[in-house]
């Protein structure tokens, strides 16, 4: 999974992560801590990953998101063979509506 990139570091940005209670406080964590830029992105790929699993094809998704096919194939990629983090946290995000 993660061993490769998982040290005392990432542990702490994982449980900062965890310690925020509220939408509002996920978007001033992500103000200090990445760009305008990288947060589209992340959103970006979230949205390629949602419409993946919805059965959309690369076409439709790129007009949708405007991301390119290559960032679309990526998503795809690790919705298929990676750690299922996007299949997690697409259900839970299904099951609070």
């Amino acid at each position: 999974m993660a061993e490769k990139w998982k040290d005392r570091l990432t542990d702490q940005l994982c449980k900062a992560t965890l310690s925020l209670e509220t939408v509002d406080d996920v978007y001033r964590f992500l103000e200090d801590i990445a760009t305008i830029g990288e947060i589209r992105a992340l959103a970006q790929r979230l949205e390629v990953a949602k419409l993946l699993s919805e059965g959309f094809t690369y076409p439709q998704i790129a007009q949708q998101t405007g991301a390119s096919t290559a960032t679309i194939s990526r998503v795809k990629k690790f919705l298929e063979y990676g750690a299922d983090g996007y299949k997690l946290v697409l259900e839970r995000m299904k099951k609070k509506g």
